[in-house]
């Protein structure tokens, strides 16, 4: 756990996902869209996010919809250029997020200077985009190849919409997860983005996952926050930072901020 205190300076770190707008080659990017204006709307984000005091921050593609299970290489451009412009206004830590390619994440990584990822690492999934199959041994060895060390990467147990693919028990993932692969850390997801998993859930990986970090991924809120922290070592926080709670949004300044206000409480108890 201590490369928690380490990075973020605090138990139970909340980690904001700032979503970038849909980017160049995205369907969402339309002929009135420009890099200029995402990376406009990331700055503010970014303040916003900071300004209300979380603990961390993930920059991810989440309007590259529908997701590629192959990155395009001028997304992971965007991403950096985004970074990139972006980096002298960071002030607390940062990961990436590449979704649906962990590839494609660790070289973004590499390029960004990023302390953290957080992927899908492991395992064969089914969905809306078809099959997933993922290759952690190929993951790993780049990981190893860029000397990326002290990256610390956060691996889905399960994801937000797509299904494993056979009908293998959660415990029993984490349980060869961790074994095979040494995450830095477990994310637990509900069905979807904004929607939260059981605390059943979060208890079941949790008892499986002895000295590795539990982190909730999805459906995080003021009003769920307390319980879900009695479990887990952290939380990755998105839908609720935004205008009315609501996904397609940008961030809201107030609403991260009484988030936050909630979970300093609860520190101090």
């Amino acid at each position: 756990m201590n490369w928690i205190n380490n990075i973020f300076r605090t138990e139970k770190p909340i980690i904001a996902m700032l979503h970038l707008n849909a980017l160049p080659g995205d369907p969402l990017y339309g002929p009135q869209d420009s890099m200029n204006e995402i990376v406009r709307m990331a700055r503010q984000d970014l303040h916003n996010l900071q300004d209300g005091g979380v603990d961390g921050i993930i920059f991810s593609n989440e309007f590259s919809l529908p997701y590629q299970r192959a990155i395009s290489l001028v997304t992971v451009s965007a991403m950096a250029r985004v970074i990139g412009e972006l980096m002298s206004d960071l002030r607390i830590p940062f990961g990436v997020d590449v979704i649906s390619d962990a590839q494609a994440t660790i070289e973004l990584a590499a390029a960004t200077g990023a302390r953290f990822a957080r992927g899908t690492f492991t395992g064969a999934y089914v969905g809306d985009g078809g099959v997933q199959n993922t290759d952690v041994s190929k993951t790993l060895r780049r990981k190893h190849d860029l000397n990326l060390f002290d990256l610390r990467l956060l691996y889905f147990v399960n994801q937000e919409s797509d299904v494993y693919i056979n009908d293998r028990d959660i415990q029993a993932i984490a349980r060869s997860m961790i074994f095979k692969c040494a995450p830095d850390g477990l994310c637990v997801s509900g069905e979807s983005a904004g929607s939260a998993a059981g605390l059943e859930l979060f208890s079941r990986v949790k008892e499986v996952a002895s000295q590795t970090p539990v982190f909730a991924n999805t459906g995080c809120n003021i009003d769920n926050i307390a319980d879900i922290l009695s479990i887990c070592d952290g939380a990755v926080v998105a839908t609720t930072f935004k205008k009315d709670g609501k996904f397609e949004n940008h961030v809201d300044l107030e609403r991260v901020k009484a988030f936050m206000d909630r979970v300093k409480e609860l520190r101090k108890n």
